[in-house]
């Protein structure tokens, strides 16, 4: 059974590091070991030592202690060996093209999917536990293998969702950007999180969390809410067909 939490933002407001999420973080680590493998491939522009360093203090602050991947010689085993992952945040494109790399989406997809490790994930994290990571907000700056990601969860999400334009902007906003995706993918939805809002995965349920709703994409339709703190089967949003 899938257990997973997949954030929008690593920071909310003018809070700290993951500070927003102490409670999503606590309820995702109810009853596993508390022993985090941190998985930091979104890292660009700093090392991974560093990522690490960051993140650690809101899962210490959860109780939970995290090790980076890049610290063992063989990542595959390590996520066999682990019972909670957490992928971090930053560019989707690189992330995934390193997961290919080290051998991990099948390893991650299998682990998670067979009930033998809860996932984590933030931004780019959440991407990538999406079918593809064609609803990414992030650059192309490297050619994956292919856009297929992990796939915890059968529809497209979008992190880091702002509605609107910013004063000067005349490109395309985010609604308009995944209302297009919706009209060239019409078998699709997109579910839209808002920073600081996360989708709890419990099986095949889902749960809303945070202060805000999150927001539906379907073909043809006007984008609608989707409550928070109540569970909703993970089949009620569409995902592609195979």
């Amino acid at each position: 059974m899938t257990r997973a939490l997949l954030m929008s933002s690593s920071r909310k407001d003018n809070l700290g590091y993951l500070e927003h999420a102490d409670r999503q973080l606590r309820t995702i680590l109810d009853g596993t070991s508390r022993k985090v493998l941190f998985i930091p491939y979104a890292a660009v522009s700093f090392s991974y030592d560093t990522y690490e360093a960051l993140a650690s203090p809101a899962f210490i602050a959860a109780d939970a202690e995290l090790t980076s991947v890049h610290r063992f010689d063989d990542p595959v085993a390590a996520v066999n060996d682990a019972d909670v992952i957490a992928v971090g945040g930053g560019n989707s494109f690189a992330l995934l093209n390193r997961l290919y790399e080290a051998g991990l989406v099948d390893a991650i997809r299998d682990r998670v999917t067979g009930g033998h490790a809860s996932y984590i994930g933030w931004s780019a994290g959440t991407n990538v536990a999406t079918p593809t990571i064609r609803t990414t907000n992030d650059m192309p700056i490297v050619e994956p293998p292919t856009l297929t990601a992990i796939g915890l969860v059968p529809f497209q999400i979008n992190p880091h969702f702002i509605p609107g334009k910013p004063q000067g902007h005349n490109g395309e906003s985010r609604e308009e950007r995944l209302l297009e995706f919706t009209e060239i993918n019409p078998t699709e939805d997109v579910l839209a999180l808002y920073e600081g809002g996360a989708l709890l995965v419990d099986g095949t349920d889902g749960e809303i969390l945070g202060e805000h709703d999150a927001l539906v994409f379907t073909h043809g339709a006007t984008p609608a809410d989707l409550g928070r703190n109540r569970r909703f089967p993970l089949t009620d949003l569409k995902g592609p067909v195979n």
